[in-house]
């Protein structure tokens, strides 16, 4: 099968010239095996994993025998996701680009059926869909499935997984007795065979030898994270595991966008790319990957395709993929050429059966870690910073330096502070300002694994629980908080807002706690004593060019208690704007966390994702 030519697979002329201007050179596997007896009209038992070429050969045998004449539906495709239908939809359409007439058409939930609907009155040839909707279409009476030639099973063995064993059925039993059917799955269990056993006609089985889908050279970690705590994350693991090219996959443009713009603002070397983005364009992206200019790329699964370079050292799912073969594919992007490689994936909620769905698809085991501490960031950081100071002590010292140094001196500074005070000025230039993260308190970081608990409908959303905590949370003894009217939006991080309380405020080292950003203000604890001077002194100074309020912050609870400690304007403004600002907030959180939580998917009025 080696020196198999598409040519000579019996396919006609006009799907062997498309698939030539796609690029393909030979047929792999599944498919020189496949298409021969497909073509002579046999049901079909494909047993081979996703990425082996599996659309094109059930793609191929089924679109030669399409009458482009006729309007009516004369190939059925059912897939378990829409996801995968939209995918497949494409191939046929790619693969049928030169069948002149030729319309395909995408059927599945969670998208208008009204739309769905007046697809198929105009007449289609082509049906790609999900068992639901499928269903659904054919009691409308708005899908007719009389003239279906070839139904094929795409994935069997996930639909029947996911439930739709009484779906498939239904489907199966409304086409007509004269037609072929092909099974495709990866693997051949009870369920499979049933199903094949009740509904082929005496079907022949292709059987592809599966081949190992990843590296041990590369080590898989998933970490069980929520949407808003990740790029933190990723830029704690950026720190620890310092890379020399990082690879980061999002599921959209919007992720890749938001992604990319958060890693920029924390000081990062990143840029992207995605569909939106022009040819010429992505070219100079991926050249200034290749030579380190660019050391963070975020990316889509269609935009990465064409990156074929060595050193990457980490990839990051930022999302999960929704398709296993994207997970290989991620991955493999690392661990090249003999070189070893890391792999992390971000999991939250439902993640976890998906994870395991990679797991089985893969055989590999993706061990789960815990987050690493802003503390094991610093602990490094400060580490490197004191090797390369012994380094630098080695060499010979530059005179113009040393003048400096003996004027300070002079000044009447000990060595131990004019050398801590350097230190702490090479630190704040260097080390990146971390933030806490909901999974940084304790208890935040348990395996859940296969808990089903995690999904219980009476338990409490996570997004609530959180952003309750965030507020009930008491600050440290002797710590008050400070509310600042400024926040990520207007382009600030902790380092700054710490810089102006130490050179424009006049606070001492040490007197700075906690900082937390939100997107429109942010919270800020300081040493109880010095509270009404950074208050007072604040007054006067600017952040980034940006006049802000800074005052003593009430918990909502507390409403319009009394503080003697305020100003009567401040308390005008924490009662009213400050409060219906804040309140406004949530509420436009809470509707942010409901998309990011399905990786940009609709949900319903349930909090479920639609299919």
């Amino acid at each position: 099968m080696i020196d198999k030519k598409f040519s000579e697979l019996g396919l006609p002329l006009p799907l062997v010239e498309a698939v030539e201007e796609l690029g393909f050179e030979a047929p792999s596997a599944i498919q020189a095996a496949a298409i021969p007896p497909a073509l002579e009209g046999k049901d079909l038992v494909g047993l081979s994993e996703t990425g082996s070429g599996k659309t094109a050969a059930f793609g191929l045998a089924s679109l030669a025998q399409i009458d482009t004449k006729s309007a009516n539906p004369q190939l059925l495709v059912v897939c378990p996701t829409r996801e995968l239908a939209v995918q497949v939809c494409g191939e046929l359409q790619r693969l049928g680009k030169k069948l002149h007439g030729l319309r395909v058409t995408a059927i599945y939930g969670g998208a208008p059926i009204d739309r769905q609907i007046r697809s198929l009155r105009h007449g289609v040839q082509a049906v790609v869909g999900t068992p639901g909707r499928l269903i659904d279409l054919v009691k409308r009476g708005s899908l007719d499935l009389s003239h279906v030639k070839t139904a094929v099973l795409d994935e069997a063995d996930r639909m029947l997984d996911m439930g739709f064993v009484d779906d498939m059925e239904n489907i199966l039993k409304t086409l007509p007795d004269e037609h072929q059917t092909l099974f495709f799955s990866a693997t051949m269990n009870p369920a499979v065979e049933r199903l094949i056993g009740g509904f082929g006609n005496d079907p022949q089985t292709v059987e592809i030898e599966r081949k190992s889908l990843t590296v041990d050279s590369i080590e898989q970690l998933c970490f069980q994270v929520r949407q808003r705590s990740r790029i933190e994350l990723v830029s704690r693991i950026v720190d620890l595991e310092q890379p020399k090219l990082t690879l980061v996959f999002c599921n959209t443009k919007r992720s890749v966008d938001e992604c990319n713009e958060a890693l920029l603002a924390r000081g990062y070397s990143a840029d992207r790319l995605h569909g939106d983005i022009v040819q010429n364009m992505r070219e100079r992206v991926l050249q200034r990957f290749r030579e380190g200019t660019v050391e963070i790329l975020v990316a889509t699964d269609v935009a990465a395709r064409g990156i074929d370079i060595d050193d990457i050292d980490l990839v990051i799912n930022y999302e999960l993929p929704q398709d296993p073969e994207d997970y290989v594919h991620r991955i493999g992007r690392t661990g090249r050429a003999g070189r070893t490689g890391k792999a992390v994936s971000f999991i939250y909620g439902r993640d976890a059966y998906r994870i395991k769905t990679i797991e089985r698809f893969t055989r590999q085991k993706i061990s789960r870690a815990d987050i690493p501490t802003q503390e094991m960031v610093n602990t490094l950081l400060a580490d490197q910073l004191l090797e390369s100071v012994s380094e630098r002590l080695q060499e010979e010292p530059d005179e113009t330096i040393i003048q400096g140094l003996t004027q300070l001196k002079e000044l009447g500074h000990d060595w131990d502070d004019i050398a801590g005070a350097l230190m702490e000025m090479v630190k704040e230039m260097t080390v990146r300002e971390g933030e806490e993260i909901a999974e940084d308190r304790p208890g935040a970081q348990r395996n859940r694994g296969d808990d089903r608990s995690d999904f219980d409908p009476n338990r409490e959303r996570p997004q609530k629980r959180e952003f309750r905590d965030r507020h009930n949370r008491g600050q440290e003894e002797g710590m008050a908080k400070l509310f600042l009217s400024l926040g990520k939006r207007d382009r600030i991080n902790p380092g700054d807002i710490v810089g102006m309380l130490h050179n424009e405020c006049h606070l001492e080292r040490g007197s700075v706690g906690h900082i937390k950003l939100m997107p429109n203000f942010s919270f800020v604890e300081v040493r109880e004593e010095v509270a009404q001077q950074a208050i007072d002194e604040s007054k006067s100074a600017k952040l980034r060019g940006k006049s802000f309020k800074l005052d003593f912050d009430r918990a909502p609870e507390q409403g319009g208690g009394n503080n003697n400690s305020r100003s009567d304007d401040s308390k005008e403004r924490r009662g009213g704007k400050g409060h219906r600002r804040r309140d406004d907030e949530r509420r436009g959180g809470r509707r942010h966390d409901r998309q990011d939580r399905g990786s940009g998917k609709a949900l319903d009025r349930s909090g479920r994702g639609k299919d």
